[in-house]
């Protein structure tokens, strides 16, 4: 059995170095080793851009199981095969303890050798993510997801849920309660994070940061602002800071309703150095998890107008989610802009305080690290048992 003092040897697996699942592993990571884990990170080659190479470089020596990354595709295909077989191989030269499966790609290339291999001694977490759950209920894409994750399941040791919401959509969409252990281990922020940045000096009335995709509803805000233009005759500026498959899109979207001057793009960076060149951070998400972005907005004492969506209300909790609006709605947007920006700068600042208090209680960094090895140590205990 496993003694909770003993280092672990734990590899993370994962598809696209960006966004929040990327800030999961690396706060995972940083804080196991700094507990005398051995950590290995395996990941995709060509997503994450500049800045991502810079973090894992900065990292990667301090990877007692190796960094390793090779092409990996968003979608299924051939190149699985091969990713699953590099995986193998990193499995037999690491010889890990635990293996941290995080989102659809992360979970297969994870746990599909652990399906192959039920005598083995090393054990399985997985964190969906969102990843699979987020799709549509009855199509065809969603049945398949549902296929592989049913099949996937045995290989699981422990789940790791970083939201209600998510445990909520397994159920959903199984059918079932997980068979597997499970825990809901929320995500967390640094205690440099609850600093409050100044905004006073803000040169954008608006801000957007995260992956330039279709879930994000940036395409609503667009709408929004262009019935802000001609209904109320206000034209907020807005920063978008990011990249993504979708960019092209929505600038010609953003030109033929007319707002294409009202946005600036700049490429992905650090979320505290975009806060304070805006007066007001939006999220108009479709999906999400339990995000990052909301975390360290309201950890930062910004104003904020996000939708119900995902695992936001319990970011919120009950005393403050009477503010968020309806995702895809432009118009309950575009109102919540407009009342927003006219709000005087003291109330603004005394309602963004209010709400960091109190995500400042729930959602600490290292509460969730010492979660998530808890739950390795009581899946690998039961897996050697068992072996």
């Amino acid at each position: 059995m496993a003694r909770p003092d003993k280092p672990l040897r734990i590899l993370h697996v994962f598809r696209s170095p960006v966004g929040g699942l990327f800030r999961h592993v690396l706060d995972l990571a940083r804080g196991q080793m700094a507990r005398g884990h051995e950590v290995g990170l395996f990941c995709d080659l060509n997503t994450g851009g500049q800045r991502a190479s810079d973090v894992l470089a900065g990292l990667a020596p301090h990877l007692a199981l190796g960094l390793t990354r090779l092409p990996m595709t968003r979608n299924p295909g051939p190149g699985d095969v091969s990713a699953v077989l590099a995986f193998r191989r990193a499995l037999a030269e690491h010889a890990p303890d635990i293996v941290h499966a995080h989102g659809s790609k992360g979970g297969l290339y994870g746990r599909l050798p652990a399906r192959l291999s039920p005598g083995r001694r090393y054990a399985t977490l997985y964190t969906p993510h969102g990843g699979s759950f987020h799709f549509t209920s009855g199509r065809l894409g969603h049945r398949a997801f549902m296929a592989v994750e049913r099949l996937l399941e045995p290989a699981t040791d422990m789940f790791t849920f970083e939201s209600r919401f998510i445990l909520d959509r397994f159920v959903e969409q199984m059918g079932r309660m997980p068979r597997s252990d499970h825990r809901i281990v929320l995500n967390g922020l640094t205690e440099a994070e609850f600093e409050p940045i100044d905004s006073r000096c803000a040169t954008f009335d608006l801000l957007f940061l995260g992956e330039i995709l279709a879930a994000k509803g940036i395409d609503t805000l667009i709408e929004a602002l262009a019935l802000l233009r001609s209904r109320d005759g206000l034209t907020p500026t807005l920063l978008l800071v990011g990249a993504g498959p979708h960019e092209a899109l929505l600038k010609d979207m953003a030109r033929e309703r007319g707002v294409a001057d009202q946005l600036t793009w700049a490429p992905p960076g650090p979320i505290r150095a975009a806060l304070p060149r805006a007066r007001v951070m939006v999220m108009p998400s479709r999906a999400e998890s339990l995000p990052y972005v909301v975390l360290e907005t309201t950890a930062a004492a910004q104003p904020l107008i996000a939708t119900r969506v995902g695992g936001i209300p319990e970011i919120y909790g009950p005393d403050h989610v009477a503010r968020l609006i309806p995702p895809q709605d432009a118009a309950a947007l575009a109102d919540a802009i407009k009342v927003t920006l006219a709000l005087p700068p003291a109330e603004l600042s005394a309602r963004a305080a209010d709400l960091a208090r109190h995500v400042r209680a729930r959602f600490s960094v290292d509460t969730m690290v010492d979660g998530v090895l808890a739950a390795c140590h009581s899946a690998l205990a039961k897996r050697r048992e068992a072996a």
